[in-house]
């Protein structure tokens, strides 16, 4: 019993010698994480009281790489995947793709960015799939039984290389998504009969992510497209009722599936990747993904005038809190964010800008650091891939530095469309991932970071 004790003390001591000789390292050479994290905070929290108006022109510094914790074993030891036996698809075809999307969908960070990179990519990736298989089955789309088996195929071997394993449940995906659902067309030969497939291809083949979702070029062409198969249904829709309008609906979004695997088999995977994850994208910047809860607390402080400055900006804190616990959001859906909250508050029977009154900025809208108030992460609003390196893990893109202002909106004002945003937030960054090495004094604040997302995950 004695030597028992004693060996558990001596490991202990062995512990604790470690990590202090590790913090007098740090200590020394100057690299101190928590050193560095607080520096930075208190340096951002003292500018952020006197935080000026930034003019639409100003571009925000630059985007910084967000790492996860290693060792990665799946990405360096991958497993063998059991697969079904049952399923057409040649996977092999598409190897880079499916690694692409276990990155994008890591085990830990699968949740976070879900809204915003894994799932997109996820969905792009079962239209790529099954449109490249199209070029030997001539059909878009899978029967139920191959659908079933396929979908767990492709579930089977993301989890082989490290991605999450409830991917179904976090992206809502179904074997359903890979029929062809209530559309009356799946023949390749039958919808190139039908649709004017020069058109669409023109339109689509290549699309500038920016100009796409405001000009919706290419997002018209296949509306155009899902909506000429929709027609072919055997029996003509009663379209006088509530009933059929949706019914007609729901075909139409379906046979929307149809038109995007056609346009897969005609581009390279690479290509169809781009082009799918583009549209998407176009789709997640327009609605915000957080849930707001009631907003009766902060009324209490803020409402019918403030009488107490103090006493409302702990309450906005204090409900903002609850939205930086959620998810990354894109700096645009962090403007759709702030304008939601913004009118929620209003009829709270706020009228003064709380937001500027409290200095809220856009980034408090989004996933923070545990325990520290100003690392908020804004994602790029074009669409973006998690990165894997064998020395540094997973990494994403992520702007930690950007302090805009969140807008107020005017009373009854519904949110503004990304294409006439007041303020403007470029696409891209200030200054390319590749200039990593500018910030290597500030790696270990990243890793913190990263660490403390992960820890508030496990709570």
């Amino acid at each position: 019993m004695n030597e028992g004790v004693s060996l558990k003390l001596s490991s202990l001591t062995m512990v604790l010698l470690m990590v202090f000789l590790l913090l007098l390292c740090l200590h020394e050479c100057g690299c101190n994480p928590v050193y560095n994290l607080k520096g930075s905070v208190l340096t951002t929290r003292r500018e952020s009281a006197f935080l000026p108006e930034i003019p639409p022109s100003v571009a925000p510094q630059p985007f910084l790489p967000f790492l996860a914790p290693s060792p990665l074993a799946p990405f360096t030891n991958s497993t063998v995947p059991k697969l079904s036996g049952h399923c057409m698809i040649n996977f092999t075809a598409a190897q880079s793709l499916m690694s692409m999307t276990s990155i994008d969908c890591y085990a830990y960070f699968a949740p976070l960015l879900a809204n915003v990179v894994c799932c997109p990519q996820l969905e792009a990736t079962l239209l790529i799939l099954i449109g490249q298989t199209s070029k030997e089955t001539d059909v878009l789309a899978l029967n139920g039984t191959h659908a079933e088996s396929c979908l767990s195929d492709i579930e089977q071997i993301l989890l082989g290389q490290g991605a999450a394993a409830d991917l179904k449940q976090i992206c809502s995906i179904h074997p359903s998504n890979l029929t062809e659902a209530s559309c009356p067309v799946k023949d390749v030969n039958e919808f190139e009969s039908s649709v004017d497939t020069s058109k669409l291809l023109v339109a689509c083949e290549k699309i500038d992510p920016v100009k796409e979702c405001c000009d919706q070029t290419c997002q018209n062409a296949i509306l155009e497209a899902a909506t000429t198969i929709a027609m072919k249904v055997s029996e003509p829709l009663n379209m006088d009722g509530s009933n059929g309008l949706h019914e007609h609906s729901f075909r139409i979004n379906d046979c929307k599936s149809i038109v995007l695997r056609w346009l897969a088999s005609k581009l390279d995977p690479s290509r169809a990747k781009e082009v799918l994850r583009g549209l998407s994208n176009c789709n997640v910047n327009k609605v915000c993904p957080l849930a707001f809860p009631n907003t009766k607390h902060v009324a209490k402080s803020c409402g019918n005038g403030i009488s107490n400055r103090t006493a409302c900006c702990n309450a906005m804190e204090s409900y903002v809190l609850h939205l930086q616990k959620q998810t990354l959001i894109t700096n645009l859906q962090a403007l759709d964010c702030a304008a939601l909250l913004g009118m929620k508050l209003q009829k709270s029977n706020i009228t003064t800008d709380v937001y500027k009154l409290c200095h809220l900025t856009l980034k408090d809208f989004s996933l923070q650091a545990a325990g520290y108030q100003e690392s908020g992460c804004l994602l790029p609003s074009l669409p973006s891939d998690a990165t894997f390196d064998k020395s540094t893990g997973i990494s994403f893109i992520c702007d930690l530095n950007d302090n805009i202002p969140a807008p107020w909106p005017s009373s009854s004002q519904l949110p503004a469309s990304s294409c006439n945003k007041t303020i403007r937030i470029p696409a891209l960054p200030a200054a390319a991932s590749a200039q990593i090495g500018l910030y290597n004094k500030d790696l270990k604040f990243y890793q913190l970071f990263a660490s403390s997302v992960i820890l508030m995950m496990l709570v």
